[in-house]
């Protein structure tokens, strides 16, 4: 019986040995995978920092591209196009104007009265739209048949509102988020399509013309009077407000600025037509490109997967559209590497399948067990993981935008330097004695509703311009004032009869 009790006792202890070790095998295997994850975060972190030097080198660089492209076509990735705008809204103006606005994913119609002071601003209806995904990769035919038949929708929701004995011919002014060499303030030629349009037959073409011949077809008595980029609209609202705005920025599903330049130093055009001595330009800074850019492995495959490779590398790093799938292709690395996300999931490996809006919602989870992070996983076919598995990923997101937000705070200064509002005098002597108020007019849903990216970028500026200059400059974030703006805008050009009683 002793040896029985003997040899039972020598097996369990086998038995126990044998489970011992597996056990510590597989917490060594998976502490090996977990050093596996943080090491690609760590290799992350360091190929997306942004230091305080980095930064003011792509100051520089960018304050001498903006002066390159105002030399000669060409001359620099920015395309620093002349919008033919040298008069802002100055709150003066009276009437009923309307603007429809095209962006990267939505559109929106509005109609704005004014009765000559800036306190009668009154938005009388706006509607937005989804663009349906169809219509971006479609003719140009039917996307202006589209948004024509949309405006008719709105202007047949206004009845008689405005008692009027006779029709009186409307006046549009059309908010465009896409490049255009403008040959005035109503017309103007696609350059090229971003933010995931791709109609070919396109490029060339006069946009004003193309929605005009819409809107003929349909028989609707409005005149496209204005074409007007998002930033431009954005810095007229501004400046409506504000007579110290001279810049604006949209942060969105892309990202571009523009700011009010001196004529004389416009040297590419040889005799600007302005009455101010200014004209507002369109930088299209979203294809800006320095070896400074701190770029990683997972911005390459972004880019050469994407529909325009080797283009808007700026606004690749910075733009709504594109944050999302950073992060997705990320968490993809760290899912192939290793299995702390269980089994490869089919969504994780499509293509921008993870918006920047959910990259905000698990960015800035406060719940103690990250159950937004949790479900924002699950959609993406992830199983469920433990809690450090979701921080991991917070972090991830945290890495992502913070790097955006830091150099869209770079591109700014960079405008500041440009017309000496940085402290350094740049492009106005007259600066270097005393620093003006200045103001940056800022829209675009990433920076709006994003607040750790609006929070890390407010940050970044203050640390590149330094206290003593920051207090002189003011961010002032806006809602809508793209599309206000444009009709502002057409509104202060406006010498013709327009609808004047409500």
């Amino acid at each position: 019986m002793g040896r029985v009790l003997m040899t039972l006792a020598a097996a369990a202890a086998v038995v126990a040995c044998s489970v011992a070790t597996m056990v510590v095998r597989r917490r060594m295997k998976g502490r090996r995978k977990w050093r596996k994850v943080v090491g690609i975060l760590k290799d992350l972190e360091e190929a997306c920092e942004t230091p305080l030097g980095r930064l003011r080198q792509m100051v520089d660089a960018i304050a001498v591209e903006m002066q390159a492209g105002l030399v000669s076509e060409g001359g620099s990735k920015l395309k620093m196009l002349l919008t033919f705008v040298d008069d802002l809204p100055n709150g003066s103006e009276r009437g009923t104007y309307y603007a429809l606005h095209l962006g990267g994913s939505y559109f929106r119609i509005i109609r704005v009265h004014l009765g000559g002071q800036r306190s009668t601003l009154e938005v009388q209806d706006i509607e937005r739209h989804s663009i349906p995904t169809s219509l971006m990769n479609s003719t140009s035919e039917v996307l202006f048949d589209f948004l024509a038949s949309s405006l008719q929708m709105f202007i047949e929701k206004e009845g008689n509102m405005f008692n009027l004995a006779q029709p009186v011919k409307r006046e549009l002014a059309f908010t465009f988020s896409f490049p255009v060499k403008q040959t005035s303030l109503s017309s103007g030629v696609l350059i090229k399509w971003t933010k995931g349009f791709a109609i070919s037959e396109m490029a060339g073409e006069d946009i004003a013309e193309c929605l005009q011949g819409a809107l003929n077809k349909r028989g609707l008595d409005i005149r496209v009077a204005a074409l007007v980029n998002d930033t431009v609209g954005a810095l007229s609202f501004g400046h409506f407000h504000d007579p110290d705005t001279i810049a604006a920025v949209v942060f969105g599903t892309g990202s571009n600025a523009c700011y009010l330049e001196r004529t004389d130093a416009i040297i590419k055009c040889q005799n600007p037509r302005t009455t101010s001595g200014s004209m507002v330009v369109n930088m299209e800074w979203g294809n800006f490109w320095s070896s400074r850019l701190p770029r990683t492995s997972y911005d390459i495959e972004l880019d050469a997967e994407s529909m325009n490779s080797n283009d808007m590398g700026f606004e690749k790093m910075i733009g709504g559209m594109y944050l999302g799938d950073i992060v997705r292709r990320v968490i993809l690395r760290m899912s192939q590497e290793s299995d702390i996300f269980g089994p490869i999931s089919s969504i994780l490996s499509t293509p921008f399948i993870l918006r920047t809006n959910s990259v905000s919602a698990m960015h800035e989870d406060d719940t103690p067990e990250l159950l937004k992070v949790a479900r924002i996983l699950k959609d993406l076919g992830v199983a469920e993981v433990p809690l450090k598995v979701r921080k991991l990923v917070v972090k991830i997101c945290d890495v992502v935008t913070r790097r955006a937000a830091r150099l869209a705070a770079a591109g700014i200064a960079g405008i500041l330097k440009k017309v000496g509002r940085d402290g350094s005098g740049g492009g106005r002597r007259s600066d270097k004695q005393i620093m003006r108020r200045t103001v940056v007019a800022v829209e675009g849903g990433l920076y709006l509703n994003y607040r750790m990216f609006r929070e890390y970028m407010d940050e970044a500026l203050r640390d590149i311009l330094g206290e003593d200059v920051a207090q002189h400059v003011v961010v002032k974030a806006m809602e809508d004032g793209s599309s206000i703006g444009s009709a502002l805008l057409l509104a202060s050009s406006q010498s013709v009869q327009t609808i004047q009683s409500v």
